[in-house]
């Protein structure tokens, strides 16, 4: 029997804990990669239903350590606690004019429009036009939020509510859904999944919660006619002419306007449940087609109309045409679906110049 030598013993050692570590490696990476997909599923599930509840959890632990080791880092870092009054120093120059920026800074208004209702308490020489006006809602909107039989019933000190755009706020009752709501108030279901304040059970489905509040962008109250009637447009598509790159565009599809150009919704839907072809409002070359990010659009073509202009087509069922390729004014670029965040068949149409959104309705001849 021959008898290792140390060496020999030592090298047996360390490739049986090599071994022994590689085991305990392996085990160890699996139970990583199971308990990572198991934690990315369950963020996944229902896209993304469970995502809020694991920021909320992280904040949480977040606003622990800060309450942990707060006091200590503002021990060390706040000037008051270190024995010297902070007010005696004099400012520096360049503290002086930080100071003034940074308070310019805070006076700064934001102007994305609120979400909650505002009450508003009624002052002498009040009408309701006038304060439908400053609150840029319409007369209607005010009426009906406050029960309101007509113009003449305010006098100051009444407290009136006031939505955060024209329309309806509906209580949701058991069994409704986004679509016999809409119906209920004449307006296209993409108006209410498109109020970016409105939230749904289910947002695949845009399903609802009985009791929860929901915005009605332009509704109008049953049984009721209007003291501002709202427009309502049937879009024709005309003559594809031969202007090229003008900034002047034809309309891309026919149907009913469902959907018009607001802060929250830069376009204009056209909703035909005939599905037509979806036209190229000017002459150009395609630099997109398919269903990239964000998810929301759909299936959708952009033609760049290489004069500072580009076009965006959305919710295609079908799409003809591919990247790089030239398009005519006119030609049938894809076919009315409603693909993505769609609630039915519509085009998304876009307009923007040097990548900042336009009304539609100011170019479309």
């Amino acid at each position: 029997m021959n008898q290792q030598t140390p060496l020999e013993d030592l090298r047996s050692f360390w490739l049986a804990f090599f071994l022994y570590l590689k085991v305990k490696f392996l085990k160890l990476f699996y139970w990583a990669e199971a308990g990572k997909s198991w934690f990315a599923a369950g963020l996944y599930r229902q896209r993304g239903r469970y995502t809020q509840t694991f920021l909320h959890s992280a904040l949480i632990l977040l606003l622990l350590i800060g309450i942990t080791l707060g006091p200590t880092l503002i021990s060390e870092t706040f000037p008051g606690l270190s024995g010297e009054d902070p007010w005696n120093e004099a400012l520096s120059p360049s503290a002086v004019s930080a100071s003034v920026l940074s308070q310019e800074t805070a006076t700064l208004e934001s102007v994305k429009p609120r979400a909650d209702v505002y009450e508003y308490t009624v002052k002498e020489g009040d009408t309701i036009s006038t304060i439908a006006e400053r609150f840029k809602v319409s007369v209607d909107t005010i009426l009906w939020e406050n029960n309101l039989k007509d113009v003449k019933s305010i006098k100051a000190g009444d407290v009136l509510k006031i939505l955060p755009s024209s329309g309806i706020l509906h209580q949701v009752k058991h069994g409704e859904t986004v679509y016999s709501i809409a119906k209920k108030y004449q307006v296209d279901p993409q108006v209410i999944v498109d109020w970016p304040y409105n939230s749904f059970a289910n947002d695949e489905t845009f399903a609802l919660s009985a009791g929860q509040s929901l915005m009605v962008p332009d509704g109008i109250m049953p049984k009721v006619v209007p003291l501002q009637p709202q427009p309502r447009y049937f879009a024709q598509v005309p003559s594809a002419g031969t202007i090229t790159g003008s900034g002047q565009f034809a309309w891309p599809a026919s149907g009913q306007i469902s959907q018009g150009y607001s802060w929250y919704h830069k376009a204009i839907d056209i909703a035909n449940a005939a599905s037509p072809d979806i036209l190229a409002s000017d002459d150009g070359q395609v630099i997109v087609v398919g269903w990239p990010a964000p998810a929301a659009y759909g299936n959708r073509v952009i033609i760049d109309h290489g004069n500072g202009y580009t076009t965006l087509y959305a919710h295609l069922s079908q799409i003809y045409v591919s990247a790089g390729q030239q398009v005519s004014r006119g030609q049938a670029i894809g076919k009315m679906g409603s693909t993505g965040r769609s609630t039915g068949t519509h085009l998304h149409f876009e307009i923007r110049l040097a990548n900042a959104a336009q009304n539609p309705f100011n170019y479309l001849k």
